[in-house]
């Protein structure tokens, strides 16, 4: 998850949070890797139960129900301009009940979604909170508030 994350480092991640909510888009998440669940993994929720997703010019674009010709993800927030987000397959994902589609932030050496499909909430340990070390860079992470 470079830059976001870096090895080494301490995070306190909220556990319980889920018991009572479900994962919103852009919530980092730690959680079992679906073809191995002794390893842990850490991405970014970027597709949500019900959504098509489709990687492409560069971009996300995210199909809904609201959406239903499709819109551009906007992760400034997040991701530097520099950063290349693409899809060798060029497939369109369609997302199942309780599952999400998650994307690492250093996309051009991510093992994410790209390679091994949907995540079931089932996998999912719990967001992100707290950054506490190095203390040089303690972050508490707040949820984004994307506007589609």
């Amino acid at each position: 998850m470079e830059p976001t994350f870096h090895d080494h480092e301490y995070l306190v991640i909220n556990k319980i949070g889920y018991r009572t909510g479900d994962p919103q888009r852009g919530d980092i998440v730690v959680f079992r890797y679906p073809e191995d669940p002794q390893e842990y993994f850490i991405k970014r929720v970027i597709g949500l139960p019900g959504e098509k997703i489709e990687i492409k010019n560069n971009g996300v674009y995210i199909y809904n129900s609201t959406h239903l010709d499709g819109f551009k993800l906007d992760e400034s927030s997040y991701l530097a301009e520099s950063v290349m987000t693409y899809d060798p397959e060029g497939k369109i994902t369609t997302l199942r009940d309780n599952e999400y589609f998650m994307l690492g932030d250093n996309r051009t050496a991510s093992k994410d979604s790209r390679a091994f499909g949907a995540v079931n909430r089932s996998f999912f340990t719990g967001r992100v909170w707290l950054r506490g070390w190095p203390f040089k860079v303690a972050t508490v992470f707040d949820r984004i508030n994307y506007h589609e």
